[in-house]
């Protein structure tokens, strides 16, 4: 796509450890767009949100455009109002998280509480926690929301969402691929492992989520590096199969070295 087709939108982040979010510009904003390291409120998924501006490479920009049916849209630059309430908001959260961490230790509940985050209305509160099973934490709402004075909501994740929450650096010394860019998780299996001929080494092929590494899939199709253009004899083509006019006559592992 050509990048001057693009609508105009700007590029988000709302932590240092979330991941980028693309906002379209409503038309006051098109002549003077936020810059980079502006704080800006934005509009998505029903809610509200204070974030800063990042840069965007113009290389990226067509892969980060916003859905035709994206509500996510900026609202306006962030007054001093609105910074100071989001730094409130924040101490809150802390507060929170340490109130509601006590609570669950007092009572031996089997759930990790991972984050705390307050809508930027002040509507609510919500906990997210991980456990093995279901957890009755009635109780534990009543409590809360008599301290805090306000809506309480409890959303259990899984331990691969823990770790896109909180962020982190995996042995590759980067970002975790899952905070920065990841839009899922795919499955992933030891037999992905044993098809590059890695070492079987649980200590290795673990995440920080204590789950199969996600870029285990990244050499599937081309592990041993046998075939070119993102095909092998053990996996099938990607991107659009080998070259520019797709598989060869036998399939995947027909294509030309």
């Amino acid at each position: 796509m050509d990048a001057r087709t693009l609508r105009p939108f700007v590029s988000v982040k709302f932590s240092p450890v979330s991941r980028y979010q693309s906002f379209l510009l409503p038309e006051f904003a098109l002549d003077d767009p936020p810059r980079p390291g502006e704080q800006v409120v934005v509009q998505g998924n029903g809610s509200v949100a204070v974030g800063t501006v990042t840069p965007l490479a113009p290389a990226l920009a067509p892969r980060r455009e916003p859905s035709a049916g994206s509500e996510h849209k900026l609202v306006r630059r962030a007054s001093r109002d609105d910074v100071v309430t989001r730094l409130k908001q924040q101490q809150r959260e802390q507060d929170a998280h340490r109130v509601c961490l006590m609570k669950i230790r007092e009572r031996g509940m089997p759930m990790k509480l991972t984050r705390v985050e307050q809508l930027f209305d002040g509507s609510r509160l919500v906990f997210y926690y991980t456990a093995d099973g279901r957890v009755d934490f009635r109780e534990l709402v009543r409590e809360l929301a008599a301290h805090f004075r306000t809506r309480i909501e409890m959303r259990q994740i899984g331990v691969r969402d823990e770790a896109k929450m909180l962020g982190g650096y995996g042995p590759c010394g980067r970002p975790l691929c899952c905070t920065t860019w990841l839009n899922g998780f795919a499955p992933v299996s030891i037999k992905m492992a044993k098809q590059q001929q890695l070492s079987l080494n649980p200590s290795k092929l673990s995440g920080q989520c204590g789950r199969l590494k996600c870029c285990l899939r990244y050499e599937l199709p081309n592990g041993k590096g046998v075939k070119h253009a993102g095909c092998a004899d053990e996996g099938t083509c990607t991107n659009g199969g080998c070259g520019l006019d797709g598989c060869g006559t036998n399939g995947c592992g027909g294509c030309a070295s």
